[in-house]
Formats: structure tokens, C-alpha cells, sequence
């Protein structure tokens, strides 16, 4: 996703998808303070709807990224209008449905965090802390990472290079989803 902005709308394109995968990461951050995560992984109910909505979401981009392939055999905007002064809400709102849909980040929260919790302090502000820590370090390597994929735009901005990675972000997005959608709530 962050790839794909970046390439359409430049830097600020990958850092407005970025911060929108940040904004959803906050949210689960906080979740799992203060015990939402917990739920969603022990309602089955609730695990499958986030579990769903998601795999369909992804099914949904990865279609589309593949009909822009097939339309225009050119990079697709997926609906980023370049001539429009709204041309990165579509950026911070992939970056943050992607995240936010995703019960995996619930999971990761729920099961890899607290191995590292001590109970002999307040692991309301370790979560926190951990949490926070996870999304600087995801800022920082989105950073490192969009300065990289701008660096090599014009390599990555040829039709041919293009297609390859509209077909490929949609294969692996499709597949995602598909896995998600099987996935079992363990």
C-alpha cells in the first residue's frame, strides 16, 4: 500500500498512507490497554466480523489494483485523483482500513506483548509503552522506506515496472484476504 502511494502521489501520498496505518495501530494500541483486543479475540462473533470486513477489504483493493492492470495497462490511481486538492484521502484511508480491519494487530498485541509485561507493575502504562514504542518504530521504517521507494520512482514509474507491481500488490492482496477469511480465531 505504502509502495503503491507513494509511487501515485509521491512522498506525501506514502506518509498520509503511513499515518493512516499509525492512526489504526494507535487505536489497537489502546484497545488492548484497556482490554477491547481481549474481547475480540475471545468473541468468536466479533473476530469474525473484524476477520470478514477485512478479507473482504483486501479481496476489494487487490481486485482493483488488478483491473487497473488489465484496463489501462498503466499505473491506476485506485481512485487517487491526481488534479484534486483531496488527492491523499484515499492514501491515510487505505493505510488505516488495512490496519484497522486486521484482527492479526489484535492478536499481535494480545499474544506477543505481554510476554514481556511485569506483573509487578502498572501493564496498563508497559502496554501503552509498548505500543507506542511499535509505532515509532513503524513510523521510522515507513520513513526509511518511502524515501527509498522515491528515490527509485523513475525506475518504478515505467509502464512495464508498473504493471508488475499493480499485478503482484493485487495477487498478494487477494491472497491475504483469502487467508484472513479462512483464518481460525485460535
Amino acid at each position: 500500500m505504502a509502495t503503491k502511494n507513494t509511487l501515485i502521489a509521491g512522498k506525501i501520498g506514502g506518509v498520509k498512507t503511513v499515518f493512516g496505518t499509525c492512526v489504526a495501530l494507535l487505536i489497537h494500541t489502546l484497545a488492548a490497554v484497556i482490554g477491547l483486543s481481549a474481547l475480540i479475540v475471545k468473541s468468536a462473533l466479533l473476530f469474525s466480523i473484524f476477520k470478514y470486513v477485512g478479507a473482504v477489504y483486501l479481496v476489494y483493493i487487490g481486485i482493483k489494483a488488478l483491473l487497473a492492470v488489465r484496463n489501462t495497462g498503466d499505473l491506476n490511481t485506485n481512485d487517487v485523483p491526481i488534479n484534486n486538492d483531496n488527492k491523499h484521502t484515499p492514501c491515510f484511508r487505505q493505510g488505516f482500513l488495512t490496519n484497522l480491519l486486521n484482527p492479526k494487530i489484535a492478536v499481535f498485541f494480545l499474544t506477543f506483548l505481554p510476554q514481556f509485561l511485569n506483573p509487578n507493575h502498572n501493564t496498563f502504562i508497559q502496554l501503552l509503552v509498548m505500543g507506542l514504542t511499535y509505532l515509532i518504530l513503524t513510523v521510522i521504517w515507513f520513513a526509511f522506506y518511502i524515501f527509498l521507494i522515491d528515490k527509485i520512482s523513475a525506475f518504478m514509474k515505467k509502464p512495464k515496472t508498473q504493471r508488475y507491481i499493480q499485478g503482484i500488490t493485487g495477487i498478494v492482496l487477494i491472497g491475504f484476504g483469502i487467508k484472513l477469511a479462512f483464518e481460525r480465531n485460535s
